[in-house]
């Protein structure tokens, strides 16, 4: 779990990434790296996904990257033999709470579920869907019961809601896709998502 905490540290907002063209990963992780983003996460939905992380992973230099929407254990897996060096999952399962061969942010939005998380061993969590489990105020109400509890909440957040949630104690980075908008990736608009990473950067200084 420590790795974790150090990964989450890197900066205040993870990128999280639905590629859909294998052949705009590595212009689009330099653009969020040029912009301060450096911990990125590729979500496993689509076909490009493990061979955008092989690409970031091989000719990024400065990026960490990791896979999203980690289901099963042999996601996990092929995530890591792609370059992976973290993975995220929306929830968590009996099966995902066993040790596997990456470090894991498990995904929790209720009081019981955060429990099961601490009994199998975890101190970091993906606070998901943030927006529609109750948003900042809920992570303030979970803050009491548990104030050993690391979040990174993802899910519904953008740039005007992303200071409010960096603002709580115990949220240590957010999760957002609004860094690398589909139409900005799909016109190479990399010089729009370096401006976008900035920003976000630099929410947390």
């Amino acid at each position: 779990m420590a790795d974790i905490a150090a990964l989450l540290r890197l900066a205040p907002v993870v990128p999280v990434l639905v590629i859909e063209d294998a052949e705009t990963a590595v212009p689009l992780a330099r653009a969020l790296v040029k912009g301060g983003l450096k911990l990125l996460e590729v979500t496993l939905r689509t076909p490009a996904a493990l061979d955008s992380i092989k690409r970031i992973a091989a000719e990024v230099e400065d990026a960490v990257v990791g896979a999203g929407t980690v289901l099963h254990p042999d996601d996990m897996d092929r995530a890591k033999a792609a370059g992976a060096q973290f993975a995220v999952s929306p929830g968590l399962t009996d099966v995902l709470a066993k040790p596997g061969s990456l470090p894991l942010l498990p995904g929790a939005a209720t009081a019981s579920e955060v429990m099961r998380a601490i009994e199998a061993g975890f101190r970091y969590l993906k606070f998901f869907p943030a927006v529609p489990a109750g948003g900042v105020g809920a992570l303030k109400a979970l803050a009491g019961p548990f104030p050993e509890i690391g979040f990174c909440p993802t899910g519904g957040i953008d740039a005007a809601s992303a200071p409010d949630f960096l603002k709580l104690a115990n949220v240590i980075c957010i999760g957002g896709s609004w860094v690398a908008p589909a139409p900005a990736v799909r016109e190479g608009d990399w010089g729009r998502i370096t401006e976008l990473a900035a920003a976000a950067a630099s929410l947390r200084s």
